[in-house]
């Protein structure tokens, strides 16, 4: 974009706060014209929709004109970007799919508009619920049907009917009224992502009812305070875990309709939880009859033409950043979750496909600061976020936005105003690899302390990181979860609380709940965890598809396991919750980034303090330590709050939660004081001082 500031040499444009981000990071100081140059680009943006849409405010509400809508006076209007098409036509039910009976009329820029007047009655010529759809005439005369990029419901068919989405006029005579005010972003995030298709038990497509009665109970009763919500902008196929959209405005029918979504969000926000949204904006499905692809006849439009707009690994399409009108429809559409479905946030998938010409395929990002700017940085994307964050962050102050980021861009996760991508967190994806890698190649005795304790504690500073041990990608068939990893060799045989005892299951449990407790101690200012794996969910998640004979085996979550009060899969529940309602007493995730204080190779000990809390791990798979000394800031009496060898959690109770530590004045490992205590093995605890 050619405005003003882009024209200046970029070290004359002024960034508010860029010293700010230079003085905090020295790496960036000989990268300070490429961030200038950014920002230049970002503010003609800004400045080039204040000048011509309004600002922020009108720009990002196109979902108000653009698409199909009833009027208060039953007429429908209907609005268009299709610059490739010659002609655009409405058919559908409501005209006996006479393709051609009512064109659209042309306008500036590649837009097309359609009135269609009320019924003599003064209704609504097409009814709620109609089929309908967009015929497009191309550069060839020829007539294609389509679906709107606008389209706010589109619906599956039975198979015998085919498999193409059907486009649905939605305009329901009582729409959804929300009745529960948004809550607070809380200050520490402790995530449940969740999929609704698979919540249920029972091998079938859940739904948006079944997750508002029946989950979002049992989240708030675990003590997450944050829903992330996956696949939920439509998507054609269902194995794509929602990451291959077709209808960005529509949300998935699998589930329910867009009220009983709105329902859902309600009550979450009745229990105080705060709801952010997988949104995916870094690529489209190549699907044609109800996607987004060759929407006008052409390879362009949305997308990059040519090379430029694939992606070969994804098989998808890319977006072109450059283009007004994307800008458009991918800023509205965020606005559309925000003020419709009432989100109170997103996290963006596939950012490092976006920010890298290359996609950041086959790029190990080294850490290189070189490897961040210059010619592969995409800077259409990476001002696109820009505009995003800051969009966001303007309209509503009380917004989260997260980076899936993989390269670890710096500045990606400050403010725009330093020169930053705005984001408010990236996910420390580093943190679920380095566990895989260490259950699958490394015995007990092989576990390298410090390499643990640097992957959990290296991040850019003052950029907040989501700390996860696994997520959805770790429970994908072709993976295997930590708990999987652990113990699939008897999780079928020996996870009855009246079977046989088990050395797997006995390390498995002990493992798994210390891996938690040190990834939300130590991993980062916010903790996620994929629902189902907080107690150890057994198997894979695979969907059906025609490699599995389209079963629905394996995409459920099975709660039950962990309701039963025989099996073993109890304990570990018990223990997430038991974590997660200690951090929301002592909110360590917001408070400071945690002093670790001894870590030894040898004894597998770890000791660390973070908001005010002392955290306590021995990975030793045998080796128990009494009177060790441990340091500790603070001077007083200290007690136990938390035990992973509890019984209530499937330990076996060696630690006694009523003894009382008392500090000593003799400093140690650079801590004012020191504390002497017992610490079994494959075992970890949490000491808080008490009055």
């Amino acid at each position: 974009m050619g405005g003003k500031w882009s024209k200046l040499n970029p070290m004359e444009v002024p960034v508010p706060d860029l010293d700010k981000l230079l003085d905090r990071d020295h790496g960036l100081r000989p990268f300070e014209y490429d961030i200038r140059k950014r920002y230049s680009v970002f503010l003609d943006w800004v400045d080039g929709i204040e000048e011509h849409e309004g600002g922020y405010e009108n720009f990002t509400k196109a979902y108000q004109t653009f698409g199909i809508h009833a009027q208060p006076d039953g007429s429908i209007v209907c609005h268009e970007w299709a610059p490739g098409a010659n002609a655009l036509y409405l058919t559908g039910d409501f005209n006996g799919w006479n393709r051609t009976e009512f064109p659209f009329e042309k306008q500036d820029f590649g837009k097309w508009t359609l009135t269609l007047p009320p019924t003599a009655d003064g209704k609504p010529r097409i009814e709620h619920l109609s089929e309908i759809k967009i015929v497009v005439r191309d550069k060839h005369d020829n007539l294609l049907d389509r679906i709107s990029p606008w389209a706010k419901y589109v619906v599956q068919p039975p198979k015998e009917q085919g498999y193409t989405f059907k486009y649905i006029f939605y305009n329901p005579p009582n729409s959804y009224q929300f009745q529960h005010p948004r809550p607070e972003r809380p200050k520490s995030l402790r995530i449940y992502e969740s999929h609704v298709g698979i919540s249920s038990s029972e091998p079938r497509v859940s739904t948006y009812n079944d997750f508002a009665d029946n989950v979002i109970p049992r989240i708030k009763k675990l003590g997450y305070n944050t829903i992330q919500l996956m696949a939920i902008m439509e998507h054609a196929y269902y194995a794509s875990f929602g990451y291959q959209v077709t209808s960005f405005y529509a949300t998935s029918s699998r589930y329910g309709t867009p009220d009983e979504l709105k329902r859902m969000i309600d009550i979450a926000h009745k229990n105080g939880l705060y709801v952010l949204l997988d949104v995916v904006h870094s690529h489209a499905s190549k699907n044609v009859l109800d996607g987004l692809n060759q929407w006008d006849g052409t390879g362009a439009g949305y997308f990059h033409d040519g090379p430029k707009g694939e992606h070969s690994l994804w098989d998808s399409r890319l977006f072109n950043y450059h283009d007004h009108e994307v800008l458009r429809f991918l800023l509205s559409n965020l606005r559309w979750y925000m003020e419709e479905y009432q989100f109170d946030g997103f996290r963006f998938d596939g950012v490092t496909s976006m920010l890298y010409h290359t996609h950041g395929m086959g790029h190990g990002f080294s850490g290189d600061y070189n490897e961040y700017f210059g010619m592969n940085t995409d800077t259409d994307a990476v001002v696109y976020l820009m505009l995003a964050n800051d969009m966001l962050h303007k309209l509503y102050p009380q917004v989260t936005t997260i980076a899936e980021d993989v390269s670890g861009m710096p500045g990606l996760c400050r403010p725009t105003q330093e020169g930053g991508g705005g984001f408010d967190y990236r996910l420390a994806m580093a943190i679920p690899d380095k566990w895989i890698e260490i259950l699958k190649k490394y015995q007990d005795e092989e576990w390298d302390i410090g390499n643990i304790i640097h992957t959990l504690s290296n991040r850019r500073w003052m950029e907040k990181t989501v700390a996860y041990a696994e997520s959805h990608d770790q429970a994908l068939v072709g993976d295997k979860t930590i708990a999987f990893w652990l113990m699939d060799k008897e999780m079928y045989t020996h996870m009855s609380s009246l079977s046989p005892p088990s050395g797997i299951i006995d390390r498995g449990i002990a493992l798994h709940k210390m891996i938690r407790l040190i990834t939300c101690g130590l991993g980062g200012e916010a903790y996620l965890n994929f629902m189902g794996n907080e107690f150890g969910h057994p198997e894979w998640l695979d969907f059906p598809r025609a490699g599995n004979n389209d079963s629905y085996l394996y995409a459920r979550r099975q709660y039950n396991l962990a309701d039963d009060n025989l099996l073993k899969y109890k304990f570990l529940a018990r223990f997430d919750e038991g974590m997660l309602h200690l951090e929301e007493k002592y909110g360590w995730l917001h408070k400071d980034s945690g002093y670790v204080s001894w870590k030894h190779q040898g004894d597998k000990v770890i000791v660390f303090e973070r908001g005010g809390l002392v955290f306590v791990f021995n990975f030793h798979p045998s080796g128990s330590f009494p009177d060790y000394k441990i340091g500790v800031d603070v001077p007083g009496k200290y007690k136990i709050v938390l035990d992973s060898d509890s019984e209530e959690y499937g330990g076996t109770n060696r630690l006694d939660r009523n003894t009382e530590f008392f500090t000593s004045s003799e400093g140690f490992t650079g801590r004012r004081n020191s504390l002497m205590v017992y610490i079994p093995s494959r075992t970890a605890f949490v000491l808080a001082k008490v009055d």
